[in-house]
């Protein structure tokens, strides 16, 4: 956080007006946000800012780096006998320190994690462990074997390279652990301090790890619907809440086996028991989108947006198909809103131009896969010169329309008598009023 000025000409003078920013990553980039509007500052008034920054941020680390009482010496120096040794990254290590301190984090550490018989206290290894996770994020091996040798680190925390190994950082993850919520609940109280954030819309959404081996001592490793395509892998399920604007609220940990569904009801219970419930409004996928979910949602009256099931589009046909209320909310994307004809809720329909040419060329892959497998099938069927069994062609039929499940409902095939030595033939006809629905679905 620091100072930067714009100069304006007005009336032939010219002004320096001040503002207090921010950097902030953006994905790949780095972006600068304004934090206040300061206007004309003299010099007094410039000092008092970098102090509100620095107190914003934290203290300075080791002030007495910069400001030894030698900035006006100056000695000799024979730039042939120079030669740099150990060199030591400092910006990036400093920086994650102040802001380790900043935000309160340290003394909740050492409040949490008292001093026992422990040669390193655990509070010091948890600030390597935020310091490495800020500034180049690896595994636990990767900081003790190369990253924290090659900071500066060991000088600013006053803790030898051999001081910090693989063993002693996995032992400081198993003691925060313990104190998840307590870290958790002071980030969101210290987050809303900083920057006024009132986390009143959470987003909420599961995803999944697998392990590699047995991993029996794990109770909560079990073989369940593997995102990451192992189903030969046991996984457990990570729940995770952030903020409208991205930052992590919470996290629990499920079983492998658990479906979607059943975790809403308790993450949403417990981030609400952990940061308060006034005005939060929950959004997530139509994963969520059991009956119960629903249901109880609506009983305990809380707010939500969820996506819902497709087969709930036939309930809205008739708004969706009216020309009138879209709302462009950006190029390509419109929005609806209208009344669920059940339960009176607002419900908003949502339609998008690129959803819906994906949509039809889907409808159209599988539907030209179904026609070529009919016609291999008929083909068959013509070159027989002996009667057919119906059950067998039927259960055919009924493969290739399993495989092609999103345009089955297109087709009405039957077994026509003919004279032919099969003793009948494909009919086929093709379901006008499924394209009409789709035309209406598509995007949606």
């Amino acid at each position: 956080m620091y100072l930067r000025h714009t100069i304006r000409r007005k009336d032939g003078k010219v002004h320096r007006y001040w503002c207090l920013v921010r950097s902030v990553r953006v994905g790949r980039r780095v972006i600068q946000q304004t934090v206040a509007h300061l206007g004309e500052l003299d010099e007094h008034g410039r000092v008092e800012a970098r102090a509100l920054a620095r107190r914003l941020i934290g203290a300075p680390e080791q002030a007495q780096l910069f400001d030894d009482g030698s900035e006006h010496m100056t000695v000799p120096v024979r730039l042939k006998g120079i030669r740099i040794e150990r060199s030591r990254r400092f910006g990036d290590v400093y920086l994650a320190l102040a802001l380790w301190r900043g935000t309160g984090l340290e003394e909740l550490c050492e409040r949490l994690l008292p001093a026992g018989k422990e040669r390193i206290s655990w509070a010091k290894m948890a600030a390597v462990l935020v310091a490495a996770r800020l500034c180049e994020p690896s595994s636990e091996l990767h900081i003790a074997e190369d990253w924290y040798r090659r900071t500066a680190l060991s000088d600013l925390l006053q803790l030898e390279d051999d001081q910090v190994n693989k063993d002693r950082l996995y032992r400081a993850l198993d003691h925060l652990i313990l104190h998840k919520k307590a870290l958790e609940a002071h980030l969101s109280r210290r987050c809303g301090e900083l920057f006024a954030v009132e986390n009143e819309v959470l987003l909420y959404d599961v995803t999944s790890t697998y392990f590699e081996g047995q991993a029996e001592a794990n109770p909560l490793a079990r073989r369940g619907y593997s995102r990451d395509h192992r189903p030969d892998c046991k996984q457990v399920c990570i729940a995770l809440v952030v903020t409208f604007d991205g930052f992590p609220l919470g996290y629990e940990v499920f079983a492998g086996n658990t479906h979607d569904s059943r975790t809403l009801q308790t993450i949403v219970a417990t981030m609400e028991a952990r940061h308060g419930m006034l005005g939060r409004v929950w959004i997530s996928d139509r994963g969520m989108a059991s009956a119960d979910n629903l249901a109880w949602l609506r009983r305990t009256g809380r707010r939500y947006i969820i996506g819902a099931p497709k087969s709930e589009l036939k309930k809205f046909s008739s708004a969706l198909a009216a020309a009138d209320g879209w709302r462009t909310v950006h190029e390509g994307v419109e929005v609806k809103l209208t009344r669920h004809p059940e339960t009176e809720e607002t419900v908003i329909l949502c339609r998008s131009a690129d959803r819906r040419g994906k949509e039809r060329a889907m409808h159209d892959k599988f539907s030209q896969r179904i026609e070529e497998a009919l016609q291999r099938l008929a083909a068959r069927l013509a070159r027989a010169k002996k009667r057919v069994d119906p059950a067998v062609v039927n259960r055919q039929i009924g493969r290739i329309l399993q495989q092609n499940q999103r345009s089955a409902a297109r087709f009405a095939i039957t077994l026509e008598p003919d004279g032919c030595p099969a003793g009948f033939r494909l009919g086929v006809i093709y379901n006008d009023a499924f394209d009409d629905w789709a035309a209406i679905s598509e995007g949606a």
